[in-house]
């Protein structure tokens, strides 16, 4: 269960949980492609630190 970033909130900044769960999910596979050793330094898993991206506002749906 994720606590931090509470799920409550992240649903609360995305339209839907489908569009967040998409979003947390492409975010967290180009970390794990892209950029393994910043998950390493910060000892945490690509889901984990891709909610907590979108959670401050640094990761956001491109609205076409």
């Amino acid at each position: 269960m994720m606590t931090n970033p509470p799920i409550d909130k992240l649903i609360d900044m995305i339209d839907s949980k489908y569009a967040l769960c998409c979003l947390v999910s492409k975010r967290a596979r180009q970390l794990q492609d892209k950029k393994p050793e910043l998950l390493e330094e910060n000892n945490a898993k690509a889901i984990s630190y891709a909610a907590q991206e979108i959670f401050e506002g640094k990761v956001h749906i491109a609205k076409e």
